[in-house]
């Protein structure tokens, strides 16, 4: 009797501590839906970890499951072109880290199209989650939610800006097209990247670059003060984040 009291209460303990652990992570699901290899890199914010040393491949049908704490916060990118020798040195077409598999603690250089994420904060159990094109595009990309009820949305810029992106953003390789620049940098100007007396939402308006992507891609923040139209808020377990995703 008493060993059958002790292997219930093991059970118990430890569907207890299965369930504590499901509640305080958060489920992000990376999926390669593209017809080519992508790296994905993750960076955490300031006094956050880095998954998977920031940085890992994912052929063309696969996906990886990342748990991440609540209150992490940070953000995600897909690197193109990329080759590695067996020690994780090499470099990337768009979106490299200094030249490493692994990211480490360092972001991708730009053009790339950001997935920016706020897994809850001090002040709010929300999640806060965006597609940035702030620093240029080189993928279409989505983070859309499992679960979370009504109001949930779905940040994504699912189109190729690579085909219809102006000559003066252009990024090539060779004479294929594998990234867009934003405006601020490959204009290099106070107006075109909201600082210096432009730093306000009222000094700061969108250029007709950030016109274009928005009309092309309108789920996808274009600017730095587009917060009204893209920024999302949830409260899911889990979250898909596809690379190349369907059309909708």
């Amino acid at each position: 009797m008493m060993r059958n009291l002790l292997l219930f209460s093991s059970l118990l303990y430890l569907a207890f501590s299965m369930f504590l652990t499901d509640t305080d992570a958060v489920q992000l699901i990376i999926v390669n839906n593209c017809h080519e290899e992508v790296w994905p890199a993750i960076l955490g914010n300031p006094g956050q970890q880095s998954p998977k040393d920031g940085g890992f491949h994912l052929s063309s049908g696969e996906e990886v499951v990342i748990d991440v704490p609540e209150k992490w916060a940070g953000r995600l990118w897909g690197r193109q072109g990329c080759n590695f020798n067996e020690q994780g040195k090499g470099k990337c077409d768009t979106g490299d880290c200094s030249r490493q598999l692994q990211c480490r603690g360092t972001s991708g250089a730009p053009p790339t199209t950001v997935v920016e994420m706020t897994f809850g904060t001090s002040a709010s159990p929300l999640h806060y989650y965006d597609v940035s094109l702030v620093d240029g595009f080189n993928l279409p990309i989505a983070m859309k939610p499992v679960g979370g009820g009504v109001g949930c949305g779905v940040a994504k810029c699912d189109a190729d800006l690579n085909v219809c992106c102006p000559s003066a953003l252009e990024v090539k390789k060779g004479n294929k097209v594998v990234g867009c620049q934003s405006a601020c940098l490959a204009m290099k100007s106070e107006k075109y990247c909201c600082t210096g007396k432009f730093s306000d939402p009222k000094a700061c308006k969108p250029t007709v670059f950030a016109n274009l992507f928005k009309a092309i891609c309108p789920k996808a923040y274009t600017y730095a003060f587009d917060d009204k139209s893209s920024l999302n808020r949830c409260r899911a377990p889990r979250y898909v984040v596809t690379f190349c995703p369907p059309k909708s």
